[in-house]
């Protein structure tokens, strides 16, 4: 089983923390994981341009079981992912950090949502 996460990127990878921290519980949940800011970008040392992100974005997608994408933080790319996996089928699970906001959009389109209070109980939407 593969899990894709969707999550608002910074160039000074100030969330890496918590991106690491979604990838270990998916993981231990027995998903391989695919992010493109760890795994295509390199924590910002590769560049890729536009359109080549969107490809590579896009082929990561179709080879997931599951599109999982934290909306703690908005960000137009997480839109394009979600509503990707969706039109392909792809289930699209929502997690974010308890008093963020989510579109009735996001919602709309989710198998599964987690709010959550600590990273930590991601794992009951995969464990429990």
């Amino acid at each position: 089983m593969k899990a894709y996460i969707g999550i608002k990127y910074h160039h000074d990878c100030r969330n890496r923390v918590i991106i690491e921290k979604i990838s270990s519980i998916l993981e231990g949940a027995g998903y391989e994981t695919s992010c493109i800011i760890r795994d295509i970008e390199k924590w910002g040392s590769v560049t890729v341009t536009p359109n080549e992100l969107m490809e590579i974005t896009f082929k990561e997608i179709d080879s997931s079981n599951v599109v999982v994408i934290d909306v703690t933080e908005k960000g137009v790319g997480l839109g394009i992912e979600s509503g990707y996996a969706y039109a392909k089928g792809i289930p699209v699970y929502i997690i974010a950090k308890k008093g963020s906001e989510i579109s009735n959009t996001m919602l709309g389109i989710s198998k599964k949502v987690l709010i959550y209070e600590q990273l930590e109980d991601i794992e009951t939407m995969f464990n429990g």
